[in-house]
């Protein structure tokens, strides 16, 4: 929200703080004459209270421009500013109330020096005490809205440290990934197999272009998302011909589900690191989706040679997972907090299968 926006926001609040607030106190006065006052003078006396609510309303908008004039000047400044302007409303209120007063029974109120004990008696026992709450309250309203203020710009920051962060995470894959392909294509070069490389580079130009079109910010649904892996696959897929095995089991009441961009394509880079590339006959990766209660459940695996039995490590192959499985865990944390999960397991078939749970969400 801009400063001009805000300070028209905090300005349309004072105006309804002010309308409502001098209409309870007239209202109040009136419901207290009810049981004092003979009925058939509660309508004058009803309208000698709206008028002095009027000219309350003008007075203490004064008081206003006062308060924000001296705003910037310190605590001691606006403390004794607070009591003397509250003191000079009061004596600019209280005769326009005693005048008001006596309209309806035909007298004038009397403006005298004779009369400035009668004068100064209405502001210490009624006009003074009100103006000094109505700049207490005018005190307490600003100082609670510069607190929401900050708030709200710290909430901001984080927000945007938020935002950077992921976006950071985000834009790691871009050059982990072409690194990984363009040396997959020179290798392809360097073997005169020039058919294979020119296919793949368009295939990766197609690939990065998805890449390019979508924010690291933006959610896609899952079917989506797994078109974009299958780019990154059919780049793979020139690289190992049919030595890379493909598997797809996606319920389709899940094919709305959102996900974060480019959440598959590490795993599935993990998998064809560790078991395609390293095994003469090629391997199959399966990628599976299926609702879990109000999680979505996303599941890859690879018939490769699994985790270590020792127990080494649990996000990886090895004790350094590599760019691609760390920035999809940081990403993950970064995004849904301690609502999701991510798994490395064993498959008893063999072979290794890393499972994801987020929040189900469609919207």
């Amino acid at each position: 929200m801009s400063t001009n926006s805000l300070g028209l926001t905090r300005s349309k609040q004072f105006w309804i703080f002010q309308l409502l607030g001098w209409a309870l106190w007239a209202f109040m006065l009136v419901l207290r004459d009810l049981f004092f006052v003979p009925s058939e003078y509660i309508l004058s006396r009803a309208l000698i209270f709206s008028l002095s609510a009027a000219a309350g309303i003008i007075v203490t908008a004064g008081l206003r421009f006062t308060y924000r004039w001296v705003w910037e000047r310190g605590f001691v400044i606006r403390f004794l500013v607070a009591w003397f302007g509250s003191f000079a409303a009061a004596l600019i209120w209280q005769p326009f109330q005693n005048f008001i007063a006596l309209l309806p029974f035909g007298e004038v109120a009397d403006f005298s020096i004779t009369n400035t004990e009668d004068l100064f008696d209405g502001v210490f026992r009624a006009s003074f005490p009100l103006m000094l709450v109505w700049s207490g309250l005018y005190f307490i309203i600003k100082y609670y809205q510069l607190f929401q203020a900050e708030k709200e710009k710290s909430l901001r920051s984080e927000a945007l440290a938020h935002q950077a962060q992921l976006l950071m995470l985000r834009y790691q894959l871009n050059p982990h990934f072409l690194f990984n392909t363009l040396n997959a294509i020179s290798t392809l070069v360097l073997a005169q197999a020039t058919e294979q490389a020119n296919e793949m580079l368009t295939k990766l130009s197609k690939f990065l272009r998805y890449s390019l079109d979508h924010s690291p910010l933006d959610r896609v649904s899952l079917a989506h998302e797994v078109d974009s892996s299958r780019l990154y696959l059919d780049i793979e897929k020139v690289r190992f011909g049919e030595r890379l095995k493909l598997e797809f089991d996606l319920d389709r009441e899940v094919e709305n589900a959102l996900v974060p961009t480019m959440l598959l394509q590490p795993i599935v880079e993990n998998s064809i690191k560790h078991a395609v590339s390293k095994s003469e006959s090629g391997g199959t990766i399966r990628i599976g989706a299926r609702r879990a209660g109000s999680f979505l459940r996303l599941e890859v695996s690879d018939d490769g040679p699994g985790l270590p039995q020792n127990g080494a490590s649990r996000e990886g192959y090895t004790l350094s997972p590599g760019v691609g499985v760390s920035n999809i865990r940081n990403r993950l944390r970064e995004i849904y907090g301690d609502r999701h999960k991510l798994v490395f397991s064993n498959v008893a078939t063999g072979g290794l299968m890393v499972t994801v749970e987020i929040p189900y969400d469609t919207e």
